[in-house]
């Protein structure tokens, strides 16, 4: 399968325990299908195929594939909401379904196999709304969007033999692949997706810029970094050791990445923090570059390159550490926070 930069994402392990677990649901058609993409996201703690809806009482797979009890195959998710937004989860989810079939997905045809968003809580519902809103308007597929948003009512894990299928045993794993290949299911997130570096979710407030005016307003070092994916000098940059209180935003776009709360001395020479201030803000995916498998972190609408993840951060917090360079932030005092439009974060501070 060709590249798709937003789904192409490196996992870490030893993720530290956090208080933010959340659960997301969704339904994708062969549940087989959905687990791999979710698994490979930063934050996702686990990924559990199994059915919902239909009536409550409990199923497995033999009366969900007849058809006749009304469950859809889905997979659940659980994940650590300081370190994964949900609208990363929603982007990644429509990306890797087709939302304009109202029979299933690909060669799979049936009640059993049609999509669906289940949103666990108010909020969730109304992000997932402004997602279909925001997919529509992208037009990206020929069809109207016919995925449903429900309400989640009930889950039942499936039978152990379908967990991790893609990558249970040497079996499992042949049979997936010649499945997956005639599905069609790759074709077609090929055919639309492949190319494009996918932000869903806009905001009025934080914008992207233009080449031209980038090359006016940062520095040499600030635009080799930001936008040529640099790395400055260790231990000669300007945050490494700044002590003062206040946030970290992005040189592009000053969307809110970091906080000092959350900034710890790492020794490496640059600026480190455990998490990001609000997870909605970072987009995260895999650099091979150098002959490495690295997690590069980006600012989501400035589209600027901040540094990488890794997991020997402290194992009382989250367990990253979230390097940093200088060179893509700017530095807001708690003193300025009110004054510089950042006022909401005071609270961070009290």
């Amino acid at each position: 399968m060709k590249k798709i930069t937003i789904i192409l994402l490196l996992g870490l392990s030893m993720i530290g325990q956090s208080k933010e677990l959340q659960k997301a649901t969704f339904a994708g058609g062969c549940f087989w299908c959905m687990e791999p993409p979710f698994e490979k996201l930063l934050g996702v703690h686990s990924v559990v195929s199994g059915y919902a809806g239909g009536s409550k009482e409990n199923a497995n797979y033999q009366k969900v594939s007849s058809g006749q009890s009304k469950h859809l195959e889905v997979v659940q998710v659980t994940f650590d909401a300081e370190i994964l937004s949900y609208e990363r989860l929603l982007e990644t989810f429509w990306m890797n379904i087709d939302p304009t079939d109202p029979g299933g997905q690909f060669v799979d045809r049936g009640t059993q196999y049609k999509t669906a968003v289940y949103y666990h809580n108010n909020d969730q519902k109304k992000i997932a709304l402004d997602s279909v809103d925001a997919l529509t308007k992208m037009k990206v597929f020929n069809g109207a969007i016919v995925t449903p948003v429900i309400e989640f009512l009930n889950f039942f894990a499936a039978e152990d033999y379908h967990q991790d299928f893609y990558k249970k045993n040497d079996a499992s794993i042949k049979r997936y692949k010649s499945y997956r290949a005639g599905s069609g299911r790759d074709h077609f997130i090929n055919k639309h997706w492949v190319g494009k570096d996918v932000r869903f979710f806009s905001s009025p407030k934080y914008k992207a810029k233009s080449d031209k005016e980038l090359k006016k307003e940062l520095s040499a070092l600030q635009y080799q970094v930001t936008k040529e994916d640099g790395t400055e000098r260790a231990f000669q940059n300007k945050y490494w050791d700044n002590k003062k209180e206040g946030i970290y935003v992005d040189v592009i776009s000053g969307e809110p990445l970091f906080s000092s709360k959350d900034k710890f001395k790492s020794g490496s020479g640059w600026p480190s923090f455990t998490k990001p201030i609000d997870p909605r803000y970072m987009i995260t995916r895999s650099d091979l570059k150098h002959g490495m498998v690295r997690t590069e972190v980006r600012s989501r609408f400035g589209n600027a390159h901040l540094g990488h993840i890794f997991n020997d951060g402290p194992r009382d917090k989250t367990g990253l550490r979230y390097c940093i360079n200088s060179a893509s932030l700017d530095f807001i005092s708690k003193e300025d926070l009110e004054k510089k439009g950042y006022g909401e974060y005071k609270k961070l501070f009290n």
